[in-house]
């Protein structure tokens, strides 16, 4: 044994497991077939908010402490993360807002004045907006910075993984369908386009659990709209149609959108789950193994959260 722990993916809920437990005092590897720049995480939006993830109970404890975590990055250097101003459409005037906003300070609802055209109601929000590639590489730096080390390897099974630590702690995401192997964890693809921002500086959210939504995140790198949600669909390749589409959606709400150069087309797998799999088990050779996957389009939110957890259980 010379670790005291795998963590298996390198992703954001990987890497926030694994700087937890290093913070606790183990040695911890980080395994994963990808560099963090290339896994789901660095594709995402990415902004805080629980979306498509259960259980709503477990869930609201998790993305409340991982929503004080990111206010607290906020406000260091080079993290990634910022608090930035927002509006999020509702139903109707009568809508109540959702159940989260009960943990973020200064949420009201909008003026008529300050809706978007073709919004019935909606709410002003003051959220963490996360540059991923920014945010990811100021994980990588704080894990290697406690003595964590990353080995670019996948792991054929947990046992493998097993056999080099008395703890395994599993943050696979859609991995997990074959390696545990969960059959209950399941795709829901997501398109983004990146653009030239117009000027947008402001975040802008109308989602539902549907196919299609509409979001304007400005980042450094430029513009980002979106999106989809499209259950068990496993091709990421581009499709000109797609992004067509999520451009017009987008430009109903910020007209100039209409005009801007794209500058990328993104697709991410969401590894989406009935309900989040975080609990301990013991494997067949004795090693005991903490499961931390099926986060779908929240892992961003609610990940230090449950890497907290992961400690709990890692030491019960």
């Amino acid at each position: 044994m010379d670790c005291d722990a795998i963590v298996l993916g390198a992703g954001i809920v990987g890497l926030t497991s694994a700087i937890r437990l290093t913070e606790a005092g183990a040695r911890v590897r980080i395994w994963s077939p990808d560099p963090s720049a290339a896994t789901t995480s660095a594709v995402a939006g990415a902004l805080w908010e629980p979306y498509r993830i259960e259980p709503r109970d477990r869930v609201e404890a998790w993305a409340r402490d991982t929503l004080a975590v990111l206010t607290s990055l906020a406000a260091g250097p080079a993290t990634g993360v910022r608090l930035v101003e927002g509006t999020q459409a509702l139903d109707g005037p009568a809508a109540p807002l959702p159940y989260w906003t009960g943990h973020v300070p200064g949420v009201r609802r909008a003026a008529p004045e300050e809706l978007p055209p073709g919004v019935p109601a909606a709410f002003r929000a003051r959220l963490p907006l996360i540059d991923m590639p920014t945010h990811l590489g100021h994980l990588l730096r704080r894990f290697t910075a406690t003595g964590g080390t990353v080995e670019r390897r996948a792991a054929g099974s947990l046992t493998e993984a097993a056999r080099h630590a008395p703890l395994v702690v599993n943050c696979t995401g859609l991995a997990a369908r074959e390696l545990v192997p969960d059959p209950r964890v399941r795709p829901v693809r997501g398109r983004t386009v990146v653009v030239a921002n117009p000027g947008v500086t402001e975040w802008f959210v109308d989602a539902d659990d549907g196919a299609e939504a509409v979001y304007l995140f400005p980042q450094p790198y430029g513009l980002l709209l979106g999106g989809t949600a499209e259950e068990d669909a496993w091709d990421t390749a581009p499709d000109p149609r797609a992004t067509a589409a999520v451009v017009a959606r987008c430009a109903r709400i910020v007209p100039a959108v209409a005009t801007a150069p794209v500058l990328a087309e993104r697709t991410g797998l969401r590894p989406w789950r009935d309900a989040v799999r975080l609990e301990a088990e013991t494997l067949p050779d004795g090693t005991r193994c903490v499961h931390n996957y099926g986060h779908g389009g929240a892992g961003v939110t609610v990940a230090w959260g449950c890497a907290a957890e992961v400690v709990r259980l890692a030491a019960a």
